[in-house]
């Protein structure tokens, strides 16, 4: 899997290269989420990194893809912004330290098979603090048969966030769309906010 997002990063455009993600614009713009110590976990092509930064968050990227990390610096050595990028492993961090007030991942979690899936968890946790904000994006639907054998790294099921994190966190949906005429036939973004 790593290999596949060094080549991407390296040497294409990946589809999801869309610009700062419409949930994080709406939340900062709104000001639910004000400047803080931010991290975006798989910070893939950087935008929303240097969205933060343009907004005066202290932002950190972090990736397992050092190609997604190369181009992260880049993006924000061409914005003019700072911000800073790691490489590192998710279900593994030995990089990043310290809490965060607001953490950011779009599309990680649904990416991992349900074991790194616990591990993220367990790596992730301890980057937060009471009080610390968590933007959750994922892909997620009940699976139809044929989509059983391979669904377990492609998307989360119908619950399964409020299952992983319901003991540390409240969790708010703010965004559900389902679709069963389209692939991927669904997506869910949850702000979720620590509480112990």
């Amino acid at each position: 899997m790593k290999l596949f997002y060094t080549i991407l990063y390296r040497h294409f455009r990946a589809p999801w290269d869309i610009g700062a993600r419409q949930e994080l614009v709406d939340l900062v713009e709104s000001g639910r989420i004000t400047p803080c110590r931010a991290i975006d976990l798989g910070s893939g092509t950087a935008s929303n990194v240097v969205f933060l930064a343009q907004r005066g968050f202290d932002v950190i990227g972090v990736d397992f893809a050092p190609a997604a990390i190369e181009l992260g610096r880049k993006r924000a050595n061409d914005a003019g912004v700072k911000a800073e990028f790691v490489v590192d492993d998710l279900t593994n961090l030995k990089q990043i330290k310290g809490t965060f007030d607001f953490l950011v991942d779009y599309g990680v979690l649904d990416d991992l098979n349900p074991k790194d899936r616990d591990l993220y968890v367990k790596n992730v946790l301890p980057l937060t603090q009471t009080g610390s904000r968590f933007l959750l994006f994922c892909f997620e639907w009940q699976p139809r048969w044929w989509e059983r054998p391979f669904f377990s790294s492609m998307a989360m099921y119908p619950g399964e966030v409020r299952q992983r994190f319901e003991k540390h966190f409240e969790i708010e949906e703010i965004a559900r769309s389902v679709n069963y005429s389209e692939f991927p036939a669904g997506v869910a973004t949850y702000l979720l906010t620590r509480v112990q």
